[in-house]
């Protein structure tokens, strides 16, 4: 089977370029195309060119007046045409009060209280039987937390969690937009994470699983 091809959406916050790169480059079974918002939007097929659609960019306006303008926001309102969609770390902060990225993040309100680099932070398995988390347990993650409120309702399925007093309890959890398969993913701030073999098979689990194909 061909690789999947991943567009990773990047822009508003800086990163480390170098190991980011190197954490894609990590990822077996993806040919993954990374990119910046307006490069992005700017695409006759900014959606159907891709299996799977990794979202690391934190631009907090909404997207009609972030780079790419009525592209972008073109681009956002055409999520959900079955292609996966992958909000990795700060992306879920992205696109304050839009109504589109409020329903694939599966909360209102995304206002963060505050943040903290270098946690010491030990992640449970929420659910041990899901294609992404299956025959992990809970690991040590060296991580930037959230202060954040959690995800709640139906709608959205918790995959791992966290108790540290710094953060959110809630790390990671999926859901579908329209017919897409949706991975918020919150771990992930710079290499202190990106380094750890849990976190990487987490997030290659979490992209294949939202692009429908069997995971092994």
């Amino acid at each position: 089977m061909d690789p999947l091809r991943v567009g990773v959406i990047t822009g508003g916050h800086t990163f480390d370029v170098i190991n980011f790169h190197r954490l894609f480059r990590r990822l077996d079974d993806c040919d993954c195309y990374i990119q910046s918002l307006e490069d992005w939007s700017a695409g006759v097929r900014a959606v159907q060119d891709y299996d799977v659609l990794v979202f690391y960019n934190m631009h907090t306006d909404l997207p009609q007046d972030a780079p790419g303008g009525k592209a972008t926001r073109a681009a956002i309102d055409g999520l959900g045409q079955g292609e996966g969609i992958v909000l990795f770390h700060h992306a879920i902060l992205a696109f304050k009060d839009d109504p589109v990225w409020d329903e694939i993040v599966g909360m209102t309100d995304r206002t963060i209280q505050a943040w903290s680099h270098d946690e010491q932070l030990r992640l449970q398995i929420a659910d041990p039987d899901h294609p992404i988390t299956s025959g992990l347990g809970a690991f040590p993650l060296t991580d930037e937390t959230y202060d954040f409120r959690d995800v709640s309702g139906e709608d959205s399925h918790i995959l791992l969690t966290v108790d540290h007093p710094d953060s959110m309890s809630t790390l990671a959890w999926t859901r579908m937009h329209n017919s897409s398969r949706v991975l918020n993913f919150v771990p992930g701030h710079d290499e202190a994470a990106w380094s750890s073999p849990a976190f990487q098979t987490l997030l290659r689990r979490g992209i294949l699983w939202a692009a429908g194909r069997n995971i092994t």
